[in-house]
């Protein structure tokens, strides 16, 4: 049994080069290039070490930040509107 280290770079047969996020005797986490994360028991993955570089993660944009309500909007009384249950209950109240 061998363990690989956080960061190391190993090939599997069926997923193709990966890159180990966390092993211990138990389980075995990597981060596939193509196919995701994937966890496995260590006694029975087998993995070899591989030279082949992690590929470039895609920048997350940021958000834009909302923008802030006006006052001659905030001054605005808010639409109120009439369901028809409350006009049939107004009427009948008559």
């Amino acid at each position: 049994m061998r363990l690989f280290t956080k960061g190391h770079r190993v090939s599997q047969s069926d997923y193709g080069p990966g890159t180990v996020t966390s092993s211990d005797e138990r389980y075995t986490i990597i981060e596939f290039d193509g196919h995701g994360r994937r966890v496995f028991v260590t006694d029975m993955v087998k993995l070899d070490q591989t030279d082949v570089p992690a590929p470039e993660k895609a920048k997350k944009e940021k958000r834009k930040k909302a923008a802030v309500a006006t006052k001659e909007v905030a001054a605005k009384p808010a639409a109120t509107k009439t369901t028809k249950t409350a006009v049939t209950k107004a009427a009948a109240a008559k």
